[in-house]
């Protein structure tokens, strides 16, 4: 079982937007290989960053319309908001050191 939680759009607000912490969501698809291996990366930072950031998943099949709103034109789409707004992207397969400077740099 994955250490991030799914986001739908109908938590979306609650879990991103109104977050207090620094939210990483994950844009990604069952189908999609690299979103596949991304997945234990994820779960490690997840840990590394708990109590101090979230990791979220979106899945682009299920909320079209929240992949449309962040513009999220391949998968996986790794997306850092802060305060409620969008503050960094990266995208395809990164390792884990990418993901955890750039959440480190937005919890202080």
């Amino acid at each position: 079982m994955s250490k991030a939680a799914a986001v739908t759009g109908a938590n979306w607000e609650a879990e991103v937007e109104k977050s207090d912490l620094p939210v990483l969501v994950d844009f990604w698809a069952t189908w999609c290989q690299p979103c596949l291996r991304l997945g234990p990366t994820l779960d490690q930072v997840a840990e590394d960053f708990d109590g101090r950031a979230k990791v979220v998943k979106v899945d682009v099949d299920q909320e079209q319309d929240l992949a449309v709103k962040y513009g999220v034109m391949q998968i996986p789409n790794l997306v850092f908001f802060k305060d409620g707004k969008q503050v960094d992207q990266v995208l395809g397969v990164v390792p884990r050191s990418v993901i955890a400077d750039k959440l480190q740099k937005l919890v202080g």
